[in-house]
């Protein structure tokens, strides 16, 4: 904190309050360091020891008799904003005291007699260990800004890729979609599927859906990409000979803001109407309630056919594209924030294959953070295993998001001396 030289408090952006260099140049950082890795780093701990010693000298200031309504209020302010990091940062040292106590008592009990004793302390040690590491993600989560459409619905779409023979292709983004409706219900989400194509062999040429509820773009932005399917084919000539196949499909997450502003000049659009191809009863090819959209200066085309209703399937259409104009300008946006070092992930690389999921060995692969797991049906029946393994790349994402933030403020701080 800081005195302006006419008397009014001014608060020191985290930039001035830092004043420290960062190790992370000279030192080799590992593929998959965690929580704990980064906390542990000499330049995070200086950094926010700088920022705690700032939150006492706020605390203190606030206390004194000579500030006028304007100081009060910049000093409040940044005090509640300095609190939570303060008090995590001290959480998180007063665990580590309690870990050094137990690992000194580990010491000392060696003999047989306290085998009991040594055990148990050694589980409440592991226990501590995991409780550290989260308040770490906690830390950071407080010291990295929020993602600017992490709260936002999205529109998910699901398309089937090609192979040399068989349609796995088809039966994989089948079995996709329904693991992001699993995992939308499993999250307690809204999903509302806004376009079907079904392939003639029982799988999914293609499909879209809007998802709304709680962060559904924070823990769907990083399912975007081309998925790898490597399996033997139930039927055919392959299922008999017991050759693997290798199929792909791609997903697209675009964010969707509630309040969607694009214009759109009619005269840019082409709607063309057809008969559905899906499920729907008597209904299906007796009316051209399908929608198709064609945006002519773009090219991009959407199509909905879930509703009865032409004028209903039209209005969720231009809803659709929209999002998709929208979704441009923040793929500009993106990528103008993305380092050459960050994560390749969600619409920023929708060609690049992200994930393998390899029937034959039961492992599913995140090429992204080299992270193995198994038991793909638990993972494709979209609860508890998918969950797990987004959140593993949500870990993974916000440690590379505080080295990067650091490593700009070091170069901020270069740039100032």
């Amino acid at each position: 904190v800081g005195l302006h030289n006419h008397g009014f408090w001014r608060p020191k952006s985290l930039l001035d309050t830092a004043r420290f260099t960062l190790s992370f140049n000279s030192c080799r950082r590992k593929n998959h360091q965690d929580s704990q890795d980064l906390w542990k780093q000499e330049a995070v701990q200086k950094y926010l020891e700088t920022l705690s010693k700032e939150y006492q000298q706020v605390s203190h200031l606030l206390n004194a008799d000579s500030l006028n309504d304007f100081e009060q209020r910049n000093l409040r302010r940044r005090c509640a904003n300095l609190s939570p990091i303060a008090a995590a940062f001290q959480e998180i040292k007063e665990a580590e005291r309690e870990v050094q106590e137990l690992e000194a008592m580990c010491r000392e009990l060696d003999s047989r007699d306290e085998k009991q004793l040594l055990e148990l302390a050694l589980e409440e040690k592991e226990t501590l260990d995991k409780k550290i590491n989260v308040m770490c993600r906690k830390l950071f989560r407080l010291l990295v800004p929020k993602g600017k459409y992490d709260r936002s619905p999205v529109v998910l779409e699901v398309t089937a890729g090609r192979t040399t023979g068989g349609d796995i292709c088809q039966q994989f983004t089948k079995e996709m979609f329904e693991m992001y409706q699993n995992y939308a219900d499993y999250k307690r989400w809204t999903f509302d599927i806004v376009n079907y194509v079904p392939a003639e062999i029982g799988g999914l040429h293609h499909a879209a859906a809007r998802i709304s509820g709680e962060d559904v773009y924070k823990y769907l932005k990083y399912e975007g990409g081309t998925h790898r399917v490597q399996r033997i084919p139930e039927m055919g000539m392959s299922s008999r000979m017991q050759r693997i196949h290798t199929g792909t499909m791609s997903v697209i997450v675009l964010p969707q803001p509630e309040e969607v502003d694009v214009k759109v000049d009619p005269k840019d659009l082409r709607i063309d109407t057809f008969r559905a191809k899906g499920a729907g009863g008597q209904h299906v090819n007796k009316t051209d309630s399908a929608v198709r959209i064609v945006h002519l200066p773009t090219g991009l085309a959407v199509e909905c056919q879930q509703e009865r209703s032409q004028q209903m399937n039209k209005e969720i259409a231009l809803q659709t594209l929209r999002a998709k104009l929208y979704q441009q300008i923040v793929e500009k946006q993106l990528s103008e924030e993305q380092s050459a070092r960050k994560l390749q992930l969600g619409t920023r690389a929708q060609s690049e294959r992200i994930r393998t999921y390899n029937f034959t060995q039961d492992r599913v692969t995140d090429h992204r953070i080299s992270y193995d797991a198994r038991n793909i049906k638990e993972i494709l029946s979209g609860k508890e295993a998918l969950d797990k393994l987004i959140n593993r790349l949500l870990e993974f994402a916000e440690t590379e998001a505080v080295t990067e933030y650091l490593e700009n403020l070091q170069a901020f701080e270069g740039r100032d001396c």
